[in-house]
């Protein structure tokens, strides 16, 4: 795109989705929008459902990215913090959550690098404690996080060669939300998440947090990382050697 040309930003996002919600609602409609950047930042949602199945993320992120990558976009990733972290959950609660958002991060990491996407380490570093990057959620960046993103997705596009111009601003247009707006907010859209997550995640992370200070007490907790690595391995694994499968039929 030259420069001075206009520029359609279209935001296919919705909060609360799913790798999955990605693959069967969003790719289809981005795919006919022919983008010529398209970003695709998703997977804390995942980690925050009972249903999270790392070698489900990493079929449905391939099939994501590649789909757009055929199509000769610049694809965008990033790798995410953890909730648990954001969230400031208690060490047993956080560390099952956080190991599930590592595992994303390095699914992600890998396809990112199979697919060349332009992609942001942003799961790490000192906006993470920054309370003025956040939103009353804690999960999602208000809009001096979103923009401290975009700031930093336009150094790695320059790096790239592929932005022009000046970086966006990194201060906010609008004032941040006051205290009596964030507390509202917790007090209605907050309590039906916070539900939501009783009846869906509450009961599995109890029993993982279980898991976590036996294995802490037993001194063997690396058996956990270990466990989540090696479903890593297999789960990029099981891509290629389904990539692998057409050219030996």
């Amino acid at each position: 795109m030259a420069p001075g040309e206009p520029v359609e930003f279209i935001n296919l996002a919705v909060s609360g989705a799913q790798t999955r919600d990605v693959l069967e609602r969003q790719l289809p409609a981005g795919l006919e929008l022919r983008p010529d950047v398209v970003s695709v930042v998703v997977g804390v949602n995942d980690t925050l459902r009972c249903t999270f199945d790392i070698h489900a993320v990493a079929a449905r992120l391939d099939t994501v990215y590649g789909a757009f990558a055929e199509q000769g976009a610049v694809l965008l990733t990033a790798c995410l913090p953890d909730p648990g972290g954001t969230l400031g959950l208690p060490g047993a609660l956080a560390r099952p959550l956080a190991r599930r958002q590592r595992a994303v991060n390095a699914v992600v990491h890998a396809l990112s690098e199979r697919y060349g996407a332009v992609h942001l380490h942003a799961a790490e570093g000192a906006w993470l404690t920054d309370r003025a990057m956040w939103s009353a959620d804690r999960l999602h960046p208000g809009e001096r996080g979103h923009r401290q993103l975009a700031v930093r997705f336009h150094a790695v596009l320059a790096e790239a060669g592929l932005a022009t111009g000046s970086p966006p601003s990194p201060e906010p247009e609008f004032p941040a939300p006051t205290t009596s707006a964030s507390l509202w907010w917790l007090a209605t859209a907050g309590t039906g998440w916070v539900a939501r997550r009783c009846t869906d995640l509450l009961p599995q992370l109890l029993t993982l947090a279980a898991d976590e200070l036996r294995h802490h007490a037993r001194g063997t907790s690396a058996r956990l990382d270990l466990r989540a690595s090696a479903a890593v391995s297999a789960a990029l694994a099981a891509l290629s050697v389904a990539e692998r499968q057409p050219d030996a039929a």
